[in-house]
């Protein structure tokens, strides 16, 4: 099949798999959305969560974040991984957003990406999530099933791999699939330990196939070995 036909084969199988995925990080509004995002660098949706209950309750507003000290702001945070720089990204953040945008998320990707700690993976995470656009947000584990799966080459950056996935994946499909994608790679496909024994994409992936084959050789040379203690 061609490239096409093979990423609707991934598609199908993967929406069979999780047709519920969806954005795991809490939130109500594109601000705290964008919050929750910009903290999600290097670290976990869990870890995030459990923070922003309390932050979220603290802090509604732009203006909120800027009401306290710096130093004050970095301990609402400090569970979070490289919290002194996310906590003065967002002071600047919400800077930012009262003076230029009196006070709201600016809902361009351009807008997006001038803000300090939001890359072009929060950008679209925002866009996607918050207003609708069609967007293919680009993580960890994006990058990792598109790689294993060969829809991107080793090699790829971050950026080519979206380019690949926005030009297989029919436009319309674009948000579902990078949630999708990301359940895939966060429950199945997994960077340590993925559950290639029961995938059913294992036959598209390389990494995969190579996995299985020392357990094969081991079961192979275990039957060989009970044959010549039986004969």
């Amino acid at each position: 099949m061609n490239a096409k036909q093979k990423m609707r084969h991934i598609l199908d199988i993967i929406a069979d798999m999780f047709p519920d995925a969806h954005c795991e990080l809490n939130h109500d509004n594109p601000f705290e959305l964008t919050i929750a995002v910009l903290l999600s660098a290097q670290c976990t949706d869990e870890t995030v969560n459990k923070v922003t209950a309390d932050l979220f309750r603290k802090y509604k507003r732009p203006e909120d974040y800027l009401s306290v000290p710096l130093e004050e702001l970095e301990q609402d945070i400090r569970r979070i991984g490289l919290f002194r720089s996310k906590a003065s990204n967002i002071q600047k953040l919400s800077r930012i957003l009262i003076d230029k945008y009196e006070g709201d998320v600016p809902r361009t990707h351009e807008g997006l990406i001038e803000l300090p700690g939001v890359g072009r993976k929060t950008a679209n995470v925002v866009m996607s999530n918050a207003f609708g656009e069609p967007a293919i947000a680009v993580d960890t584990h994006v990058e990792r099933v598109s790689k294993r799966l060969a829809i991107a080459k080793s090699d790829d950056t971050v950026l080519e791999v979206e380019h690949k996935l926005m030009k297989l994946v029919p436009r319309d499909e674009w948000i579902l699939t990078h949630h999708r994608l990301i359940f895939f790679g966060r429950y199945h496909c997994k960077a340590q330990s993925p559950q290639c024994p029961i995938c059913p994409l294992l036959d598209l992936c390389k990494e995969g196939k190579a996995r299985m084959k020392p357990a094969a050789k081991t079961k192979h040379k275990g039957k060989n070995t009970k044959s010549r203690v039986e004969g």
